[in-house]
């Protein structure tokens, strides 16, 4: 028996090839499924593929007035 408790290991769906992944400290490459799911997720960041929203940005105030 160990000292350590015991986590439970869930199965829950790959981000990159929606195939099933178990999602416990025995699986390095949580939350993906494996090494290959998890370097293509980085590359599609790395690559821009994936990006988060930026508020737009006016180029000088002239162009933000008008818009009010």
């Amino acid at each position: 028996m160990s000292d350590s408790p015991s986590v439970p290991e869930k199965i829950v769906t790959c981000p990159q090839c929606k195939g099933e992944s178990v999602y416990a400290p025995r699986n390095p490459y949580r939350p993906f499924c494996g090494e290959r799911c998890k370097n293509l997720d980085l590359g599609a960041w790395a690559s821009e593929s994936f990006r988060v929203p930026a508020p737009e940005q006016f180029e000088d105030d002239t162009q933000s007035r008008q818009l009010q």
